[in-house]
């Protein structure tokens, strides 16, 4: 299916993650597409990336950024300014699930909230001029956190919340500049960091089973690749009249009646 991408300037936060990582996976799937991404990020890694990504769309950008710090997301947006004449998606990806809970400081909570809500907002905010000159849309990847609660994690719930009522509130903002938005939501994904977390723990394979037995279609993780496809479509003309929803990438895990399912 040609989503027909090809071309279409794509601003990605949080695109330099680990190889295999749901913002790298998604940034050089939009590049076998032939859209451009350019990507804010803090890490390095994002340079190399860039002249990776450059051999399959010429035009693809890193701008190193701490997306803690609106300062630096907005300088970030009037260089693309400079070297683009507007933006037709935006993807907010940036998120670490950082254990800010009850027991954590202040300063801490602060910072998740700084970098898992407020560099959505900043990046939008910034970016919208140059988004309205393309009529292109939003997608702000999102977490099953928001809806179920984890514990132990309040910077990282309460972004997460957030996230789902700015994609509501940008849906409805932005209808008179047809700007769609919309959230695609992640439970258990086999991620680098998550396959991390589980060696950290002593019976980690266990803990695996225990979870992937919980997922209703095939008892198995989802892939960040499938997570990437679906952002994908999602900011495809493909799917050119959906707005303000909440699609749930995550093999049945938070909505089905576990149950009443049989192996």
């Amino acid at each position: 299916m040609d989503l027909k991408l090809k071309d279409k300037i794509v601003l990605i936060t949080g695109g330099a993650g680990i190889e295999g990582s749901i913002g790298q996976t998604m940034v050089f799937a939009l590049a076998k597409e032939g859209a451009i991404p350019v990507i804010l990020d803090r890490n390095e890694r994002g340079f190399e990336y860039e002249k990776h990504l450059k051999q399959l769309v010429p035009g693809a950008r890193f701008f190193q950024t701490d997306l803690s710090k609106p300062e630096q997301i907005k300088a970030s947006v009037e260089k693309i300014d400079n070297e683009f004449s507007g933006i037709d998606v935006i993807i907010n990806n940036v998120g670490v699930n950082d254990g800010a809970g009850l027991d954590a400081s202040m300063e801490d909570f602060l910072y998740s909230i700084h970098l898992n809500l407020i560099s959505y907002y900043a990046t939008v905010k910034y970016a919208l001029p140059l988004l309205k000159k393309r009529q292109g849309n939003i997608l702000n990847i999102g977490s099953k956190v928001a809806t179920t609660g984890q514990g132990g994690t309040s910077g990282y719930a309460a972004s997460k919340g957030g996230v789902l009522g700015l994609t509501r509130e940008w849906a409805v903002d932005l209808i008179k500049d047809k700007i769609r938005c919309n959230a695609l939501i992640i439970a258990e994904s086999m991620t680098p960091a998550y396959k991390n977390w589980l060696e950290t723990l002593e019976e980690g394979d266990a803990k695996r089973k225990a979870i992937e037995d919980k997922i209703p279609l095939e008892n198995r993780m989802t892939t960040p690749k499938e997570i990437a496809d679906m952002a994908l479509f999602l900011i495809s003309e493909k799917s050119s009249h959906t707005t303000g929803q909440f699609i749930y990438v995550d093999g049945g895990y938070v909505h089905l009646d576990r149950a009443l399912l049989k192996k």
